[in-house]
């Protein structure tokens, strides 16, 4: 559950924005306002975006990345302080938990490999769709969050983790994650539509970047659920995080797709090498 609401929150602020007055005001009377779907990349994972794009491209579903809405990857392998898992070397006799899928154990295998340790002592378990602080521990040594949400929220709790950041590992694994899709049929026949769209997105991101305390307030009233001191500290660490050093907001680069389509490749998890400049644009970032 948490993992989903990391990517509602993420969501709710761009929609926010792109619904609210500051984008009707930009509207012209006479323009006819379009309906836009957006479908939430929820289960597995977010960190699993890149993989289910490429995946796409090879079965023939033309999926395309428009946008990155985080530059950098900002997952990490996270486990409580006292269990001392320090290390990717520290993962052998250990409990993985997580959501069943195929990429947790290759990535998981090649990290223990690059670092000369046995990926057969870890004991690899579904969990599914969890909360981390319910199940790290009792169901698990250590698990694959996202550290803008459930690494902020043991922070807030008081409760010291170890994290081992995925981009720190390997540059490959600092892939885009998650991202904006839509399919070749808009890009190619709507050309106005999404750019309109990441027109909206765009401002969105660079308001919440630009303002983190506002964004979380829109966030909160959105999503009154929430906890309101836990959606504030995220705001600011990813405030930092969405553009980083890109340039600006949303821009992916050839090198970052070629490398890690590269890597599922080798790692037999697409099962033929895609051409990268079909999977992703930066055509419609204003």
């Amino acid at each position: 559950m948490i993992k989903k609401i990391f990517f509602l929150g993420v969501v709710l602020v761009l929609l926010s924005m792109f619904f609210g007055n500051k984008i009707d005001k930009q509207i012209k009377p006479t323009e006819q306002k379009q309906k836009i779907t957006v479908l939430l990349d929820w289960f597995p994972n977010t960190n699993h975006t890149g993989l289910y794009v490429a995946k796409a491209r090879v079965a023939g579903i033309p999926l395309v990345s428009i946008a990155a809405i985080i530059q950098h990857n900002t997952s990490a392998f996270a486990s409580l302080d006292k269990s001392n898992i320090k290390s990717v070397k520290d993962f052998e006799n250990k409990r993985y938990g997580g959501w069943g899928s195929p990429i947790e154990e290759t990535v998981i295998k090649a990290v223990m490999n690059e670092a000369g340790t046995d990926y057969q002592k870890v004991k690899n378990i579904t969990i599914g769709e969890t909360d981390f602080f319910k199940t790290i521990e009792k169901d698990s040594d250590f698990q694959w969050i996202f550290y803008g949400w459930d690494g902020i929220e043991a922070r807030r709790r008081g409760i010291k983790l170890n994290t081992i950041m995925l981009r720190d590992l390997n540059p490959i694994l600092d892939y885009y994650t998650p991202v904006i899709v839509t399919n070749e049929d808009h890009i190619k026949n709507k050309k106005e539509l999404v750019k309109k769209f990441m027109k909206a997105v765009a401002q969105g991101y660079e308001f919440s970047i630009k303002n983190p305390a506002e964004a979380a307030e829109i966030l909160i009233k959105s999503a009154p659920e929430l906890n309101q001191e836990l959606v504030k500290q995220s705001q600011i660490y990813l405030s930092r995080e969405y553009q980083s050093d890109g340039g600006k907001w949303g821009i992916q680069k050839e090198e970052v797709w070629k490398r890690y389509a590269q890597w599922l490749y080798d790692h037999k998890l697409i099962k033929e090498m895609i051409n990268v400049k079909d999977a992703f644009t930066n055509e419609f970032l204003p």
